[in-house]
């Protein structure tokens, strides 16, 4: 089970003793050794469990857990004293506090403790959601055009069956989307849904993720792993961009979807899985079949069932209902109220291709929301497409204009230079580099 950790302590030693055992665990963990710093976290990064010490330099550890649960009620948060007593104990229960711990005699007790708030932590997701009327299915396929209703239409039809499925279509139309659409309108609903892009890791990572592997298997498998293939038993496992798998990969998958038999690596014992596979692409596979990227007895096994998905320029009249859906999304996670919408927003939205089709468009709301002055989006709010046309020699506008998009930008993502990056579709090498030419360091 993976999960996200932030452990705050002002013990340093302490500190880094718990990030280095819950890593070990593969969990995904940040520290803060002060309340300050850890809320900039939570403001930043999204978390599941938090381990927290009773007494920090500027905050007492009870009363955090009501500012944490009040502001993030998914969080579940773990107290941790070395003067334990029952007083506090009782307070930080009441206040929300999933347990409490002393320091020393409870340490055996926090990786179990863990898992067992992450489990709470997906029941409180899920109740969440439920409350505000959020569906994970098809409700979040949105568009009113006879194109994505037509692709819509399909995927409600081949999710009640157990067939496999191929998504095709652009990049950023929305595939995953429809993949965990297709899940949750299944019988393999209530089983794990696990996704994995086969374009982000190289042949070796790719194979010990999807098959797992035994201790000692190659350099630095220092305990058995299980892959996604074992994790998607009784559920669905989602294989995007599949068009870059590796050739020898796909031999070793094409086996498991005839047989339901995998081997892991360094493993010589035969295991079984039986789940429900759907496949994405945004490549063309029999070209690739022709250029001898991709084998032809695979297609055949996964294009049991295409579903293709229509790009954002040809269904130009669902843009502005996924804008207003973008604009309410960002708008809760920045606290934001009161916001107007000039109509001519929409208009620069409607003139763009969106080459980057329904992605580019989330990004570009999300930039514009960070960018807007006086709680107004309007067309100046999204430089990137506005018509106003400066003079190619005047350079020096260009670059004061740059310059105030990169603070603002930073601005919001509190000094996160990989974050601030990724909004401004940069690389983070360019991005030091802006940094350094315009004195912002």
């Amino acid at each position: 089970m993976s999960g996200n950790i932030l452990i705050i302590d002002d013990e340093i030693k302490l500190l880094k003793l718990l990030g280095m055992i819950l890593s070990q665990e593969n969990f995904n963990v940040k520290e803060a050794s002060t309340a300050r710093s850890a809320m900039t976290m939570l403001e930043q990064y999204e978390f599941d469990v938090v381990l927290s010490d009773v007494r920090l330099p500027d905050a007492y550890g009870v009363e955090l857990v009501r500012s944490m649960k009040t502001k993030y009620p998914h969080l579940e948060i773990i107290l941790m004293t070395a003067f334990g007593n029952i007083t506090d104990a009782v307070q930080s229960m009441k206040n929300g506090a999933y347990d409490y711990l002393v320091k020393g005699d409870d340490n055996e007790k926090i990786i179990p403790l863990v898992y067992k708030a992450l489990e709470k932590v997906k029941d409180n997701k899920s109740k969440i959601v439920q409350k505000a009327g959020i569906s994970k299915g098809f409700e979040q396929i949105i568009g009113t055009s006879p194109l994505i209703l037509q692709s819509k239409k399909l995927a409600e039809k081949v999710a009640l069956t157990d067939a496999a499925v191929l998504l095709t279509g652009e990049t950023g139309t929305g595939k995953e989307v429809f993949a965990n659409a297709i899940h949750e309108g299944s019988e393999r609903k209530k089983n794990n849904f696990v996704a994995i892009n086969c374009s982000a890791f190289s042949k070796e990572i790719l194979e010990s993720e999807l098959f797992g592997h035994k201790q000692g298997a190659f350099t630095g498998a220092v305990k058995d792993k299980k892959g996604l293939i074992e994790e998607a038993n009784g559920g669905t496992l989602f294989l995007d961009e599949i068009g870059e798998m590796p050739v020898e990969l796909q031999a070793k998958l094409l086996r498991v979807l005839e047989t339901g038999e995998f081997i892991k690596m360094g493993e010589t014992k035969v295991s079984r899985s039986d789940f429900r596979l759907i496949a994405a692409t945004n490549r063309d596979l029999e070209d690739e079949i022709k250029q001898g990227h991709f084998r032809e007895d695979l297609y055949f096994r996964l294009n049991v069932f295409e579903i293709h998905l229509p790009p954002l320029r040809e269904r130009k009249e669902d843009l502005k209902l996924l804008a207003k859906n973008f604009i309410d999304m960002f708008s809760r996670k920045l606290h934001l109220s009161s916001l107007q919408v000039d109509p001519d927003y929409y208009k620069m939205l409607e003139k763009n291709d969106w080459k980057g089709n329904i992605r580019e468009l989330r990004n570009a709301v999300e930039r514009s929301l960070i960018l807007m002055d006086d709680h107004i989006l309007d067309a100046a709010s999204l430089p990137h497409y506005s018509e106003k046309q400066i003079p190619e020699n005047d350079s020096l506008s260009i670059r004061s204009l740059e310059k105030i998009h990169i603070q603002k930008v930073l601005q919001y993502t509190k000094g996160n230079k990989a974050e601030a990056a990724r909004l401004l579709e940069i690389g983070i090498a360019t991005l030091y580099r802006k940094l350094e030419e315009y004195g912002l360091r």
